[in-house]
């Protein structure tokens, strides 16, 4: 019996390593590829193969100034920013509405709204495009915005409930009784608190339309090339370093956004660390 102790903190410790090793493998097999990018995007030559035959900056150059390009990039962000806004507000009060639902229906409810995060994109698309063929949206930048728009609110849901689970429902108490109204109060009181909470959900949103492509493919018109749809293109036309270089912004974007996110996260917690 004195042994079993020992035993089980060999048992325990076996496991974490197990476990971080299984966690290491799964991350280098994730990343591998993102990081094989990187150098084949400086290539100075015409191919995507190694070795290098040297090094230059030419395709970012290209991706920078080349038409196409710059064009798909920016019809990304004028679809992102709306987006975002749009999904940021109507994610936010669905997220307070369920923390604030007494009903054995609130599982439903939840379900039904995180639902663009179950059913697979391509099932999404498909019913996107028949329902906005009768609305006469498809390839109009409403539609895609609005498509988008779906796809995102989950993110925000999510983000904002985690959010609210750690809220003080007594401030929002206490200012009513102090004699805040109820817009009052949550301009507040309430918004200042889950405020990191609703910028990380809005840059998720930002993220999600700024990387969708096959909602993009079935709803958007041929002249509304994102900047995914564009490396599509181009994996399916030609393929050159520029593609590489693209796909490099696209993945440091993405990199950014989420380390903001994770920075707006801790802030979050300080905040109602001090609640």
């Amino acid at each position: 019996m004195a042994g079993a102790p020992n035993q089980a903190s060999l048992v325990e410790r076996l496991v974490f390593r197990g476990t971080r090793i299984a966690a290491l493998v799964i991350l280098v097999v994730l990343v591998a590829p993102m990081i094989v990018i990187v150098p084949l995007s400086l290539t100075s030559g015409t191919l995507l193969i190694y070795p290098l035959p040297g090094l230059s900056g030419r395709w970012y150059e290209e991706f920078f100034t080349e038409r196409l390009w710059v064009q798909a990039t920016w019809n990304s962000v004028l679809i992102a920013v709306p987006t975002t806004v749009l999904a940021t507000t109507l994610g936010t009060f669905a997220a307070l509405g369920l923390n604030r639902l007494r009903s054995r229906l609130v599982p439903a409810v939840a379900v039904f709204l995180i639902t663009p995060l179950i059913v697979p994109v391509i099932i999404y698309a498909v019913s996107a495009f028949y329902f906005y063929s009768r609305l006469g949206i498809v390839g109009t930048y409403p539609g895609l915005i609005f498509g988008h728009t779906a796809l995102a609110i989950p993110f925000v849901v999510v983000t904002v409930n985690a959010t609210l689970k750690n809220f003080d429902a007594n401030l929002l108490r206490a200012a009513l009784v102090l004699g805040a109204t109820p817009r009052q109060a949550f301009a507040r009181v309430t918004l200042p608190l889950i405020l990191p909470g609703v910028l990380s959900g809005g840059l998720f949103a930002f993220i999600t339309s700024f990387d969708e492509l096959i909602l993009t493919l079935f709803v958007a018109s041929p002249e509304q090339r994102t900047l995914p749809r564009q490396l599509w293109s181009g994996v399916q036309e030609t393929i050159n370093p520029t593609i590489a270089a693209a796909a490099v912004v696209l993945m440091l974007v993405s990199v950014l956004v989420m380390l903001l996110a994770e920075w707006l996260r801790r802030q979050g917690r300080r905040i109602q660390g001090k609640q």
